[in-house]
């Protein structure tokens, strides 16, 4: 059995324990996500087609990994106006494999797979009895969960106060706006400060190029001087 199931504006024919690379979902590592959006699902010959959806179907899938796609730059130039621009971005994306496509509102049988950290929890009270070995395997998940909050953090510490209109600098739009402020990017001056290392730290972790970042910096202090 097939099905074309529409998620992210784009449509894929997908069938059982098929991976595939679509838009971010929301949902960890063994997560079950519902995709309700089936356009059309068939066996064989038999096909149904949806009027733009087939009522009582979906299709279930399993997160694999959730991730980012490679920088795509547009670069924009216009002649005799010594004006340039440059811009990289990243699609997240999210790695799934179909587990189910289900039809006349059948209900899902597979659940989300367990967490690693959670079983090591569960079996942490049987072995406090246990020698040094079982105290190194307790430290596992505590490294674990630091790591998971160091990758949380942002990348910068914003100054107190309430963010400043970071929309004024030109190519830094509404949603722009709002990744530098979750980075802990809020002022004028922070940006007009950047060091060539900082635009290096952004440009790993951000959907935004260094070319793109200097400029942000360039107009940021002229800004800040007001």
């Amino acid at each position: 059995m097939f099905a074309v199931i529409k998620t992210g504006g784009k449509q894929y024919r997908v069938a059982a324990d098929d991976t595939l690379n679509i838009e971010r979902v929301a949902g960890e590592v063994g997560d079950i996500v519902e995709i309700g959006n089936v356009l059309a699902f068939g066996d064989g010959d038999k096909v149904t087609i949806g009027t733009p959806f087939v009522d009582g179907a979906l299709v279930t899938a399993e997160v694999i990994e959730q991730g980012r796609g490679p920088k795509v730059i547009a670069f924009k130039k216009r002649r005799r106006q010594n004006s340039r621009r440059k811009r990289g971005h990243r699609q997240l994306l999210t790695t799934v494999r179909i587990s189910e496509i289900l039809t006349g509102g059948a209900k899902p049988s597979k659940k989300a797979a367990s967490k690693p950290a959670a079983a090591k929890k569960d079996e942490a009270p049987a072995k406090k009895a246990e020698a040094k070995p079982a105290a190194e395997k307790k430290a596992a998940p505590k490294a674990e969960a630091k790591a998971e909050t160091a990758a949380a953090a942002p990348l910068f510490k914003a100054p107190k106060g309430e963010p400043e209109d970071l929309t004024q600098i030109k190519g830094i739009g509404p949603v722009a706006a709002g990744q530098l402020i979750e980075q802990g990017i809020t002022t004028f001056a922070q940006i007009a400060k950047l060091s060539d290392k900082d635009i290096a730290k952004i440009d790993e972790a951000m959907p935004f190029s260094a070319d793109q970042i200097s400029d942000w910096r360039e107009q940021a202090k002229e800004l800040a001087k007001k």
